[in-house]
């Protein structure tokens, strides 16, 4: 069986989480890891037919908070914002720049966003990327009546979407994440945990909660520390992996891997060949991929 790792699409979310493990087991009483970059990958397609990818990553930590949006893949077309600087200007304002064959404007007002626990605000702001004159890209809480009386009425709107999501954590053993599996679905809490000894069990159990009802539950995860399941969800077959080897065999620098994967068709495989890969990505319409470490 090939490494999960490899299995994994671009078009997938990919959750990396940094948690404190006592020999893979969790406190019933610990709360969910604290997010502390969110990076999500757009692609635009505009009434030209033309396409441009748009990573958007929101950051916190001791010392800066803030937002850098990133357009293609140069790594040079990158734009910040810096929440945590004294100067107001840069929590509101406006910028217009070339990329390659792309016009680009960016609106955005973060000086009374609203945070909860994590670097992605959560109310009072809005982020406006648009591209060659059609809106592109809105976050925040801009509804399309307010985009319209703010920009000219007859303003396009391109077509937009999720192609990944990236979220990096700190905390415990509890991973709590949300993902939404198509566009026609609703967004779902996921958790996962691991329970130990320290919980009244001879072995490490994980267990996986999708809207607080137990999918998975893997018994001897010492013995079972690589395996997949199915479930079905929004009308789809999703594909659940799991690796968790470092955990037990490497547990200084090793991590574990979950993913979380819509199937294209009854029939597609979950472990792909070198060559099946790139084809395979095509097809793909979603997956969330989570990498727990482990901190000793």
């Amino acid at each position: 069986m090939r490494d999960v790792v490899s299995c994994f699409s671009e078009n997938a979310i990919d959750v990396s989480c940094s948690s404190y493990l006592n020999k893979a087991c969790m406190s019933p009483n610990l709360i969910p890891s604290v997010q502390n970059a969110v990076a999500s990958l757009y692609k635009i397609i505009l009434s030209t037919r033309k396409q441009v990818t748009v990573l958007v990553t929101w950051c916190r930590n001791q010392t800066s908070q803030g937002l850098s949006i990133n357009f293609g893949s140069d790594p040079s077309s990158s734009f910040k914002i810096n929440t945590n600087d004294k100067l107001f200007r840069r929590k509101r304002g406006n910028k217009v720049f070339e990329l390659e064959k792309f016009k680009i404007e960016v609106f955005w007002d973060l000086s009374s966003a609203k945070y909860v626990r994590g670097p992605e605000p959560v109310g009072n702001f809005y982020v406006l990327v648009m591209v060659d004159s059609e809106i592109s890209l809105v976050m925040g809480d801009l509804g399309e009546e307010t985009i319209t009386k703010k920009f000219k009425t007859n303003t396009p709107f391109a077509k937009v979407s999720l192609l990944s999501r990236q979220e990096h954590c700190a905390g415990n053993t509890l991973y709590a994440t949300k993902a939404k599996f198509c566009d026609s679905g609703i967004q779902h809490d996921i958790l996962i945990k691991c329970s130990g000894e320290n919980e009244g069990l001879k072995h490490p159990v994980l267990s996986v909660y999708i809207d607080k009802k137990m999918v998975i539950r893997v018994k001897r995860l010492q013995w079972n520390f690589r395996g997949n399941q199915s479930i079905f969800l929004d009308g789809l077959l999703v594909d659940m992996m799991w690796d968790v080897h470092d955990w037990f065999f490497n547990p200084a620098s090793g991590y574990a891997v979950f993913m979380f994967r819509t199937r294209s068709g009854m029939h597609s495989r979950l472990w792909l060949e070198e060559n099946m890969v790139h084809k395979e990505q095509q097809k793909v319409e979603f997956s969330l991929l989570i990498h727990a470490y482990r901190n000793l």
